[in-house]
């Protein structure tokens, strides 16, 4: 796309910054405000790295060989995923009112984020990406099931992908909980880092979405989602049996997809899931039902593993290893140091940033389209513009954090309270 010229814009005002902060701030005190600040701060950094193709484009080019700022902030996203998400299902102790917990906490920003994307795209403002020729029912089908990442179907919005990931991680979580294994996080994380060491090592590497190009992209989509319907409805039944079914149906097919459907490489793929499950054996082990011994041998075979996977890949196309192993190392360190922070009082600008850090992840992409779409990009490196868009981002993202975030999350506790819930 064409840059077209911008006018010189200064940096926005002490007082307006001072406001917005304050805003911020306000937005309710955290349960766990050590996780929220993780979450706050790989917000920031994952905004960083998207605005930073239009407004500091060079710095980027810079930047990414030796520190690669997403894989930091989704690696860091994974591992507070990994220490909340099996808590959740386990204090409920129930499958069903996981699923409508989630379903409330995930799709209703989804949804109203890709209605945005589209409204901009039919308005002119926006342009959406290509979809290989797929048809509009099967997009849409992928996207429903939030798996569109390992199904074939390029993402709506790029930062989709992610999602893709943590619905696999929800339907592994279910599996074990279904089958009583979910007590065993730091073996299943060191499981998973071991089988990317050797994918990798040995040279077992598929291409991309291999089961889509071997079954067709729509085959696939039709099976996976009939599949993930019946393996939700069935681990959210009464029968034993069937909770069981379903829950071993859901995490099969999460893995197979995860292990050969992905557009990662094969290892990075099973390193995201076994950095979640690392995640939840530090949870275990900050709740007395695993050793801190155990947490910390999963936590370095896991690191091992993922260095050496990345290292041994190389460098190709779209991946510099250096800067991904740079960026992994300190997403474990920050989650480290978050651990070891968690007792001290946290700055409530940060917990306010994590309360509103799905909506920054979501929200800001489309802002960015809108962006390249009107005003283009910068040729020149500009700190003041880009100051100016988190400074234009965060009120946005405090509005659909206060009316669609807040309000379906009160719906999702409100039906909990109803005859579903149990």
């Amino acid at each position: 796309m064409e840059s077209r010229p911008v006018a010189p814009t200064s940096a926005p005002s002490l007082p307006v910054t001072s406001r917005l902060l304050t805003t911020i701030t306000a937005v309710g005190p955290s349960r766990l405000g050590w996780l929220d600040a993780l979450r706050g701060i790989a917000a920031l950094v994952v905004v960083f790295d998207h605005s930073s193709y239009t407004f500091m484009a060079d710095f980027r080019r810079e930047l990414m060989p030796q520190f690669n700022t997403s894989r930091y902030a989704i690696m860091v996203f994974f591992l507070v995923s990994g220490y909340v998400i099996p808590a959740s299902l386990e204090r409920r102790g129930c499958v069903r009112t996981f699923w409508i917990g989630r379903i409330f906490r995930v799709y209703p920003l989804a949804a109203a984020v890709v209605a945005m994307l589209l409204t901009a795209n039919l308005l002119g403002v926006a342009e959406i990406r290509g979809f290989d020729r797929q048809s509009a029912v099967t997009v849409i089908v992928a996207h429903a099931t939030m798996l569109q990442e390992l199904l074939g179907t390029p993402n709506l919005l790029l930062v989709l992908w992610t999602l893709s990931y943590e619905m696999s991680f929800y339907l592994l979580v279910v599996a074990l909980f279904t089958v009583r294994l979910h007590q065993q996080s730091a073996a299943i994380a060191t499981v998973l880092a071991a089988l990317a060491a050797v994918s990798v090592t040995a040279g077992l590497m598929l291409p991309a979405s291999a089961l889509s190009e071997l079954i067709g992209t729509g085959p696939l989509i039709a099976f996976a989602s009939v599949a993930m319907v019946v393996a939700i409805s069935c681990a959210s039944a009464g029968s034993p049996v069937l909770r069981g079914f379903g829950g071993v149906l859901g995490g099969v097919l999460a893995l197979v997809l995860v292990l050969f459907n992905g557009t990662v490489p094969q290892w990075e793929g099973l390193v995201i899931l076994a950095v979640m499950f690392l995640g939840t054996a530090v949870y275990r082990a900050e709740n007395g039902q695993t050793t801190w011994r155990r947490a910390a041998a999963a936590a370095v075979i896991v690191v091992v593993c993922a260095v050496g996977s990345a290292f041994w890949y190389g460098d190709v196309d779209h991946f510099v290893r250096r800067g991904w192993i740079v960026a992994f190392l300190m997403a474990v360190l920050t989650f480290g140091a978050g651990l070891l922070l968690r007792r001290r009082r946290i700055p409530r600008l940060l917990t306010g940033l994590g309360t509103i850090s799905y909506s920054v992840y979501l929200v800001h992409p489309v802002l960015l389209a809108v962006i390249d779409g009107t005003i283009g990009r910068r040729r020149q490196d500009s700190l003041p513009l880009e100051v100016a868009f988190f400074t234009v981002l965060l009120p946005l993202c405090l509005l659909t954090y206060r009316c669609i975030e807040a309000p379906s999350q009160r719906w999702g506790r409100k039906s909990l309270r109803g005859p579903l819930s149990g």
